[in-house]
Parts: structure tokens; C-alpha cells; sequence
């Protein structure tokens, strides 16, 4: 009813305060936050969203300040005369008109010079790295390295790196949140994306394009190391295969993976040139297995070879009808390609 006050429950609302100003803080620890910044392209975007957070607390501030002062001054109360309408206020109309046109004019001049400093071009000399993505994992191709990965990208920390993206069947996106911002893989087409990473350490990313039954499954992991470590894992890749001793299971296993269907869609150096999968000349170095969403480890190796689909929908890979100690064989074999 007109004239009648109205009340807010205090305690509700303190905790509802409470509670959102906990949910939106304390994020940067997690893997993919945006919130913790590892490169110069990922400190370029995060210093626009501080800009532009600042520009947009300042304006709800000011906003609903006179909003509460508006409902407290003209609320109704018993025996108030009727508020007299207002039509028109020069000096407020050409207020609350320039002033949103200025505060869009200093969040534009940011916004624009992140958008040219985040462009894609790296400097002259940066390292160069390929990127196709498949449904639903990621090689990684290093035209000057001569050498090639798959899902763990690896570069040099405080080095230029050149990225161009493409993909070999549907649009996926190239999303490492510490290191970069999204880009598309657009089959036929090369995008581009560049940064220089300032500290070594392992970052996660995804596909961020829906792209079918594994987009969530598509993940993957950037190794930034120092030089050494980066020099000592080229020279890795550019190694042959490792050679199965005589008598040994890992050579069991090479003898298993060659009369199987591996060698169909996979590539060993030396052994097979399948190009369906993932080339698994090193595969033993690798930290993870099927798109990064697994760790390298024997039990998921034997989960994956024995029934990837059941662990990850929509995979290409068909189950293998092992025998136990074939399969023991098998995983002792692609553990020893370092």
C-alpha cells in the first residue's frame, strides 16, 4: 500500500555481501585463472581489466549512491504531499550524456592499444611454433628446430615465441589464460598469436571452441623452461627412438606394436609412419597421454590402449584386443621412447 515503509532484512543481506565478495576473490592460484599473469601478452590484458574494473566500480558507486539517496529523500511516508513531476533538466540531461561519452572514450584508448600490443606479431627473431589442432588433441611443429610435439607445448622462458594456429578438421581455440589470450584454429586459414613467458614453470589451457563430443577433453600443458632444460628437450626430440634391448619386454613390446593396428595410425620413427594420432617417437617423455587429460602413467596407458573411447568420447582410437601380457609389453615398450 502507498505510505507504508518497507524494510530489508540487514543480516541476509550483510551475509549475501559477504559471500559474493568471497566467491570473486582469491582466484589466481588456480590453473587456468586470468588473475595471475605469466607473460606480456596475459599482463597486457590484465592491466585493461584493472583499468576498466576501476572505471566500472567508480560508475556503480557514484550510480547507486544516488540511487540510495534518491529512495531514502523521496520515499513515501504517511501524510506527504505528492511529489511534484520534473520536466527536463538542461544542466543534468547534458551531464549524464557526456559523461558516459567520456568514460567510453578513456576505457576505448586502452582497450585499442591492447588490442594493436596483442596483434599476433612477435619480433624479429622470436621462435616459431606451429600449432594444428585436431579433434581432440594438439601438435605443436618447430619449422626452424626441425623437430615436432604433441599436447605438451614446450618454449623458453623470457623468449619470443611466434605462434600460428590452423586445424586439420573444425574450428577449435588456442586458450593458455597465464600466457594468452584465445585465438581460433580455423582450418585453411593461419592465425597468430605472440608472447614472451617471464617465468619457467607448467601452465594449463584448453580448447575454448566447442568443436564435438571431447571439446572439454581437449586440454593442454606448456612447459616454460630455462634454456638448458629447453636445449636438453630439442635435442631429446631430435634423438632417434630408443633401440629395445635384446630379449627385454620393451622389446616384446616393439614386436606387439608392429603386427597390431598401432602402426596404421601412428608414427615411430624407424618403426611406423601412421598419421592419424599423435606421433609417439618420444611419447615416454611425455608428462601426460590422450589430449593431456591423462597422466603418463602405466594404468592409464593400459585404460587408454584397452578402451580409449570409455575414457574419452568421440576418440578415434578403437579398442585393442590384448592379451595381459602383451599389453604389459606394449606399455613397457612406449614408456622406453623417451
Amino acid at each position: 500500500m502507498p505510505g507504508t515503509p518497507v524494510y530489508f532484512p540487514a543480516v541476509p543481506l550483510a551475509l549475501l555481501a559477504v559471500l559474493l565478495l568471497l566467491t570473486a576473490c582469491g582466484g589466481g592460484h588456480l590453473p587456468q585463472s586470468t588473475l595471475a599473469p605469466r607473460s606480456d601478452f596475459s599482463g597486457e590484458l590484465f592491466g585493461l581489466y584493472k583499468d576498466v574494473f576501476w572505471w566500472a566500480l567508480g560508475v556503480f558507486v557514484v550510480v547507486e549512491t544516488l540511487l540510495l539517496i534518491a529512495v531514502a529523500r523521496f520515499r513515501a511516508r504517511p501524510g506527504a504531499a505528492e511529489p511534484k513531476p520534473v520536466h527536463g533538466h538542461t544542466v543534468l540531461e547534458i551531464g549524464w550524456t557526456l559523461a558516459p561519452a567520456l568514460i567510453l572514450v578513456f576505457i576505448a584508448v586502452p582497450t585499442m592499444r591492447t588490442i594493436f600490443a596483442t596483434s599476433g606479431r612477435a619480433p624479429e627473431g622470436a621462435l616459431r611454433v606451429q600449432v594444428i589442432g585436431h579433434q581432440w588433441w594438439w601438435e605443436y611443429r618447430y619449422p626452424e628446430l626441425n623437430i615436432s610435439a604433441y599436447n605438451e607445448l614446450h618454449i623458453p622462458v623470457a623468449t619470443p615465441v611466434q605462434i600460428e594456429l590452423t586445424s586439420a578438421d573444425v574450428i577449435h581455440s588456442f586458450w593458455v589464460p597465464r600466457l594468452g589470450g584465445k585465438r581460433d584454429l580455423i582450418p585453411g586459414r593461419t592465425n597468430r598469436i605472440a608472447w614472451r613467458a617471464d617465468s619457467v614453470g607448467e601452465y594449463w589451457g584448453q580448447c575454448a571452441e566447442f568443436c564435438g563430443a571431447s571439446h572439454a577433453n581437449m586440454r593442454l600443458r606448456v612447459d616454460v623452461q630455462n634454456d638448458s632444460a629447453f636445449q636438453h628437450w630439442v635435442d631429446q626430440q631430435r634423438a632417434a627412438p630408443a633401440t629395445p634391448a635384446k630379449g627385454s619386454p620393451e622389446e616384446a613390446g616393439q614386436q606387439v606394436f608392429r603386427r597390431s593396428g598401432c602402426i596404421g595410425c601412428h608414427t615411430i620413427a624407424g618403426i611406423s609412419q601412421g598419421k592419424v594420432g599423435p606421433d609417439l617417437s618420444h611419447v615416454g617423455g611425455r608428462a601426460t597421454i590422450a589430449g593431456a587429460l591423462f597422466p603418463n602413467t602405466p594404468e592409464m596407458l593400459r585404460r587408454w590402449i584397452m578402451n580409449a573411447p570409455s575414457q574419452k568420447p568421440g576418440a578415434l582410437m578403437t579398442p585393442q584386443n590384448l592379451s595381459p601380457q602383451d599389453l604389459n609389453a606394449v606399455i613397457a615398450y612406449l614408456q622406453s621412447l623417451k
